[in-house]
């Protein structure tokens, strides 16, 4: 019979890491008297507590991880810690049902960023601060910060981080050992955060304002200290930081590293994704400011240009913030940035989606069909740069876009059969496999996830985590093949 304890001992081990992250809003809280220091106490005690009883049960029954173990323990950990994650929230606004607060704790740890909180410009600056740290955390994966900090634990980590991290082409390492590449991109990862919290601050923001913001940028989440978004502040400074380092956060990290490493922006030409995102980006921010101007939705054409630069580049990345009502936009444009968000960002970045890689390779394949229509003899092979994808990856492209597309379907009729209109119910969905976070209609920037059902909250709870680990990594487990001998 298959032993599951060293996954559940590698959990405890996540769980007490992640009580230990916990002390960073607590020490906020007690710096700044801001009420919240009982709530990270306790939250802290329970979490620490179940992740070392967790561990010291299974301690005995160490060895490293297999493949099936590194997807267990995966999708083990997205749906637990969130569990936790919620504790501090629950804690402080007793009124906070469990279903939201773990709706709320899943859309920081996913990068989601759709919430179900109001009166946000009231809370204390430590819960606000939680809510994005999530976002940081969960920006590069709780489980490569595991395998970066903890690498003498007897944990094989490469299955694990395969298992984490996003894209298609997930045999590739950096460095020899998975640890040094995880600690390398967590090294571009603090850096770029850093930069951008000054940034920020240079930009007009206050400084804990800079510092919780700049954890959703470089997450890519989405929650902000404001219920009107980043449109509370009005600042164009404000915005252009916050697309610049939207843009870089949406970049894949290994070419971040590649670049840091060998200190040459080489890396970034030699990048096949990179032109793609961009042209792709900016050809949306110029035809959707032109077609805006048809109906004068804005003052004048550099205001147009201002609101759509900014949500183009939100939406695409997965980031989510907001400065503007884009709802107000015809339906077009709307549907539009909402459909960026599906592919635009480069594998191996913060964002959400199927990524630009992938939508690349599915274009090529429908380019080479309809080559061999012509030339039915012609061999016509894929090339990402100098790479020839392998047919291996092809078929493991097309099976989960597949996926995703049967996905988006199936939840969809799910939230439409729990009579939510089919506009809030299809966007929403799309919102959160895609770790967006505002949609359409109901869910819109100017409003939010609070009036849904708990069974609708629960379904979108499932769609961030399925968007999260790219849908197949939670869906093996699901399988009965898994659970077999």
């Amino acid at each position: 019979m298959r032993s599951y304890f060293p996954v559940l001992g590698a959990l405890g081990l996540v769980l007490m890491l992640f009580g230990l992250v916990m002390s960073f809003p607590l020490a906020t809280s007690f710096f700044l008297d801001d009420g919240a220091t009982q709530a990270y106490d306790l939250a802290i005690v329970v979490t620490v507590s179940c992740g070392l009883l967790t561990w010291l049960l299974t301690r005995h029954h160490r060895r490293d991880l297999r493949v099936h173990d590194g997807f267990l323990l995966v999708a083990a950990t997205w749906i637990v810690v969130p569990v936790f994650g919620a504790l501090p929230l629950m804690l402080f606004l007793p009124d906070l049902s469990f279903t939201d607060a773990y709706f709320e704790a899943a859309s920081g740890l996913t990068t989601t960023g759709a919430t179900v909180l109001t009166g946000l410009d009231a809370l204390p600056i430590s819960i606000n601060l939680w809510r994005t740290f999530m976002h940081w955390i969960g920006g590069m994966g709780v489980i490569v910060l595991m395998v970066a900090v903890l690498p003498l634990l007897g944990i094989g980590g490469r299955q694990v981080f395969k298992a984490e991290t996003p894209g298609p082409m997930k045999e590739s390492s950096l460095t020899p050992r998975i640890a040094e590449t995880a600690k390398g991109l967590w090294t571009v990862y603090v850096l770029l955060t850093i930069a951008c919290g000054f940034s920020l601050w240079w930009a007009g923001l206050e400084p804990w304002e800079a510092v919780i913001h700049a954890f959703s940028v470089m997450g890519l989440g989405g929650f902000s200290t404001k219920d009107a978004s980043l449109g509370y502040f009005n600042n164009v400074r404000v915005e252009v930081v916050t697309m610049v380092f939207a843009l870089l956060a949406g970049f894949n990290y290994a070419t971040h590293y590649l670049a840091l490493v060998r200190r040459s922006v080489r890396a970034y030409a030699d990048d096949p994704e990179i032109p793609w995102f961009l042209v792709v980006l900016f050809t949306s921010i110029g035809f959707l400011t032109l077609y805006l101007m048809q109906f004068n939705a804005h003052e004048d054409a550099l205001t147009t240009l201002r609101y759509v630069s900014f949500h183009a580049i939100s939406l695409a990345t997965s980031l989510g913030l907001a400065t503007y009502d884009y709802t107000l936009w015809p339906m077009f444009a709307q549907v539009w940035i909402l459909f960026l968000g599906s592919f635009a960002a480069c594998s191996g970045s913060t964002g959400g989606g199927i990524k630009m890689m992938r939508a690349i390779i599915l274009y090529k394949q429908a380019y080479r069909e309809v080559l061999r229509s012509l030339h039915p003899t012609a061999v016509l092979p894929i090339r990402l740069g100098r790479q020839t994808v392998s047919q291996s990856v092809m078929l493991a492209v097309l099976a989960f876009s597949f996926m995703y597309m049967v996905c988006l379907v199936a939840l969809t009729l799910l939230l439409s059969a729990s009579g939510l209109d089919l506009l809030t119910a299809f966007s929403a969905v799309v919102a959160c496999v895609n770790n967006t976070g505002p949609g359409l209609g109901e869910v819109g920037p100017a409003g939010n996830y609070q009036g849904l059902s708990d069974f609708q909250t629960w379904v979108l709870s499932f769609g961030m985590i399925l968007g999260r680990l790219e849908i197949f990594t939670l869906l093996v487990v699901l399988t009965p093949a898994f659970w077999r001998r």
